[in-house]
């Protein structure tokens, strides 16, 4: 998603390091609720299938699944549990860079920023506005260069989503909270999130290249970074929803998601 500027610091900030020091807190116990959660969900005669899947069916299960196709909103939810080249994280790094999400939150985060005048170095008028929602849309592409292209292909790690089959309020919130610091490598495993995390900090760190004098402070540019870890549970939390909205609406005929009556038992939800 699109990020937001410093005038939310107190309120947004605070909520961003408190969703960090929970998800750190939960993370190792994470892959053996995900196990629990698959042997439970499957019927009794799978349960040896599911403890030891395949190299490809073992990066999805009932509880976690993938569009079947693309999404142009939200270019990164997965739609194939294999992983992705090179080539495919730098499409990918392209193709989030003007994603709907990204363009429109840089267009009302900087005019929010220009209502309030913040930060004050830009001053006011057309120009300023250019000003803010460029920077807005400098540190969006930036971040996805650096953590879905250049960190992740270094570290072998899958910058996608996969979005679950039916969340709930509570379990998308806790599972979009969860893959901050979580995500998967190229093996299907379950790791620590260093490009996912690594990205919008590199980016927030090389903004203070170009925002006003007043940004660029040790402080400023960590509570940046807090702010920018905060929407992306938002944003994880939408495409989340992305493919049951789909399903919810009896569109099921564009292949947004498997359907699972048709791959229960089989790994694939």
């Amino acid at each position: 998603m699109g990020r937001h500027r410093t005038p939310q610091v107190q309120t947004l900030s605070s909520s961003g390091l408190w969703l960090l020091c929970l998800v750190l807190g939960s993370a190792p116990n994470l892959a053996g609720q995900q196990s629990a959660a698959r042997v439970q969900s499957t019927p009794e005669g799978s349960q040896s299938q599911q403890a030891a899947p395949s190299s490809h069916t073992g990066t999805t299960n009932v509880f976690i699944g993938y569009a079947t196709n693309g999404s142009f909103v939200f270019p990164d939810i997965a739609t194939s549990p294999g992983p992705l080249t090179t080539a495919g994280k730098f499409k990918l790094f392209v193709n989030q860079s003007i994603s709907p999400p990204y363009i429109l939150a840089a267009a009302l985060g900087a005019a929010f920023n220009q209502a309030r005048n913040v930060p004050e170095g830009y001053g006011q008028g057309w120009g300023a506005y250019g000003g803010r929602f460029g920077a807005n849309m400098a540190r969006a592409s930036s971040s996805s260069f650096f953590g879905t292209f250049l960190f992740a292909s270094w570290l072998h790690e899958d910058p996608r989503f996969f979005p679950e089959s039916k969340p709930s309020l509570w379990r998308s919130l806790k599972y979009s909270t969860q893959r901050i610091v979580i995500t998967r490598n190229d093996s299907g495993k379950d790791v620590f999130n260093t490009s996912g995390l690594l990205g919008p900090l590199a980016s927030e760190g090389l903004a203070n290249v170009y925002l006003p004098s007043s940004e660029q402070t040790v402080g400023k540019t960590v509570t940046r970074f807090a702010v920018d870890l905060a929407w992306r549970v938002g944003g994880n939390m939408f495409k989340d929803y992305w493919p049951t909205f789909f399903r919810n609406m009896g569109l099921n005929r564009l292949k947004v998601i498997p359907d699972p009556g048709k791959s229960e038992g089989q790994g694939l939800r």
